[in-house]
C-alpha cells in the first residue's frame, strides 16, 4: 500500500512543524505526490509552510481534524515521529473525528490501531486502517546473498538518529533517475514507505530478522536496478539504535553516505560524537566485518544545515569537506549530484 495519487489526504502534526517531532509530516510535505490538502497542528494555525519550513508546499493549517474537514480530505496520516512511537493521548479524539467523517487513517507509530476494537466499530465500508509499521511474513535470516548483485548498493549511515539519511537517499535516487539509470529507493522506516509503498518496516521486526529482511529486500530488486539507494536507520553511535547492523549485513553495500548534523557534538547528553574521520573508520570496519566481508568505504557526507543561514551553510560544508577530504554538501539545499558523482567514482 501506499499513499495514492487520487487521495486526498491530510497530516496530523500536532507541535510537529516547528517542534522536533514532525519529521514524518515534512517528509511527506516535501516528497509525497498525493495531494495533501490540510495540515493539522494546533500551534501553527492560519501560519505559512512554506515560510516556517521552507517547504515549497502551500498547504493551509488548521487546528483540528473538524476543521480540515472543509478541504475534502479522504485520508488522515498520523505524521509526527515521537521518541518511543507511542500514540499521544490526545490524538485519539482526532483519530475518531477522521474515521467518523469518512477518512482511512494512515499509522506510522509502534501503537498498532487496525484491531482496536473501539476503531475498527467506527469504520464504514472502504475505510481502513494502514498500521505501517507491521512485520512481513515469510521472513529468514541473513545469508550475505547481496553481496553477489551486480547493482551498486548505497546505504546512507549516520551521526545520529533523525539527521536526515532517508532525505539523503532520496535525493540521491531522483539525482540517479536525472542521469537515465534504473534507480530504485527502498524504504526501511514508516515515512519512506508511506512515500514508496514497499520496502521493510524494519524497528518492527525481531532483531533476529532484520538482516534477512533487508537481504530479501534488496535481493528482490538487486538484478533489475543499476544502482539502489538504501534507507539508513539509526546511529551505531546512539545506545539505542539497533537497525544499523542488521542493514549493513542485509544490504552489503558498495559505498556508504554519512550524514551528520551540521555543529552536532552529542547523540545525547553525555554520549559525544566522535570527530567524523573516526565514526568514518568505525563504519567502515564494521562493514568489512574484519575481512569477513567485502566492506564499502564512505565515500561522501551529507550535511543537515537546515537550522544554519544560507552563508553559514555552506562555511560548515566547507569545513566538514576540509576535515574528512571527501566531497560534502547539503542534498537538501543543493541536490544529490555532487555525493552521487562521488559514488560512482568509487
Amino acid at each position: 500500500m501506499r499513499l495514492a495519487l487520487n487521495q486526498r489526504v491530510a497530516i496530523l502534526l500536532h507541535g510537529g512543524i516547528t517542534g522536533t517531532i514532525g519529521k514524518t509530516g515534512l517528509s511527506l510535505l516535501r516528497y509525497s505526490e498525493a495531494p495533501i490538502v490540510a495540515a493539522i497542528d494546533k500551534e501553527c494555525v492560519g501560519k505559512s509552510v512554506v515560510e516556517l519550513t521552507g517547504i515549497k508546499r502551500d498547504v493551509p493549517i488548521v487546528a483540528s481534524v473538524a476543521e480540515s474537514l472543509k478541504y475534502q480530505p479522504e485520508v488522515l496520516v498520523i505524521a509526527i515521529a515521537p521518541k518511543g512511537g507511542a500514540l499521544p493521548d490526545d490524538y485519539w479524539h482526532e483519530l475518531k473525528d477522521a474515521i467518523k467523517a469518512g477518512m482511512s487513517i494512515v499509522n506510522g507509530l509502534h501503537t498498532p490501531l487496525e484491531n482496536i476494537p473501539e476503531l475498527k466499530a467506527l469504520l464504514k465500508p472502504g475505510q481502513l486502517i494502514w498500521d505501517v509499521r507491521k512485520e512481513p511474513s515469510n521472513l529468514g535470516i541473513g545469508t550475505a546473498q547481496a553481496r553477489n548483485l551486480p547493482c551498486r548498493r548505497v546505504l546512507t549511515i549516520g551521526t545520529d538518529m533523525a539527521v536526515g539519511k532517508m532525505s539523503t537517499s532520496i535525493e540521491l535516487h531522483h539525482a540517479s533517475r536525472l542521469r537515465g539509470w534504473r534507480s530504485k529507493f527502498l524504504a526501511t522506516g514508516q515515512t519512506g514507505l508511506m512515500l514508496e509503498g514497499d520496502g521493510v518496516p524494519l524497528d518492527a521486526i525481531r532483531v533476529d530478522y532484520a538482516a534477512g529482511a533487508v537481504e530479501q529486500m534488496v535481493m528482490r530488486y538487486g538484478k533489475n536496478y543499476d544502482i539502489l539507494h538504501i534507507e539508513g536507520q539509526g546511529s551505531l553511535l546512539h545506545p539505542a539504535s539497533t537497525a544499523t547492523l542488521p542493514l549493513i549485513r542485509g544490504s552489503q553495500p558498495t559505498q556508504m553516505i554519512l550524514v551528520h548534523r551540521a555543529g552536532q557534538t552529542e547523540v545525547m547528553e553525555g554520549i559525544p560524537i566522535p570527530p567524523l574521520n573516526e565514526v568514518i573508520k568505525l563504519y567502515e570496519i564494521v562493514a568489512k566485518g574484519a575481512g569477513a566481508f567485502t566492506g564499502a568505504s564512505v565515500v561522501g557526507i551529507a550535511l543537515n544545515t537546515a537550522h544554519l543561514d544560507e552563508a553559514t551553510a555552506k562555511q560548515e560544508i566547507a569545513k566538514v569537506q576540509t576535515e574528512t577530504g571527501l566531497p560534502c554538501t547539503d542534498v537538501i539545499r543543493y541536490g544529490g549530484a555532487k555525493l552521487l558523482d562521488a559514488v560512482m567514482r568509487s
